[in-house]
């Protein structure tokens, strides 16, 4: 339940940042559109002049988790596809690099624990698998706010195509 209202929560959060931040993505950035057909992957999925794709299967406790390189760092992520941005530990965000100032914590985020800051940040590169997404929106959780890293619709709606299918998810680029 905590998990829950923490992911409703970072996605309330993130529909007030995000359009703020596609304002200066510019047209060169807009997303993809998503489809979401429940429909079995090609055979040809594995030909090269197909899109790349990466194929997630759920872990025991039903999660779909992922390790992902953010500018070449290795870090776990949940995927959640009811989240609207990419959400990071401080913990993890500090091995990143992203340190927010106190005054930076603008962004309003309703958790299991209460309503808390979380700084916005950019990614400038998001690698799962063979999947690159450049200059990506995310947001610094504080301090034991979060016990996972959340790899939200920043990355996904970036995609061509993310469906789920026989007990997985299928990302394709």
């Amino acid at each position: 339940m905590r998990s829950i209202v923490t992911f409703a929560g970072l996605a309330l959060a993130a529909s007030i940042l995000v359009p703020r931040y596609a304002a200066h993505l510019g047209e060169a950035h807009t997303p993809a559109p998503i489809a979401m057909a429940a429909r079995p992957q090609s055979p040809a999925a594995n030909n090269p002049v197909s899109p790349r794709s990466v194929v997630v299967p759920r872990d025991g406790r039903g999660h779909f988790e992922v390790e992902a390189r953010i500018d070449g760092r290795h870090l776990n992520f949940m995927i959640d596809t009811g989240a609207t941005v990419i959400a990071l530990t401080a913990d993890d965000a500090a091995r990143l690099g992203i340190r927010p100032a106190r005054r930076e914590y603008v962004a309003e985020v309703r958790t299991a624990n209460g309503t808390v800051r979380a700084a916005p940040a950019r990614l400038d590169r998001v690698e799962v698998g063979d999947l690159v997404v450049h200059d990506v929106a995310a947001l610094v959780m504080p301090e034991g706010a979060l016990s996972d890293n959340l790899l939200g619709l920043s990355f996904l709606s970036r995609l061509r195509h993310f469906e789920y299918s026989d007990g997985k998810l299928v990302l394709e680029q």
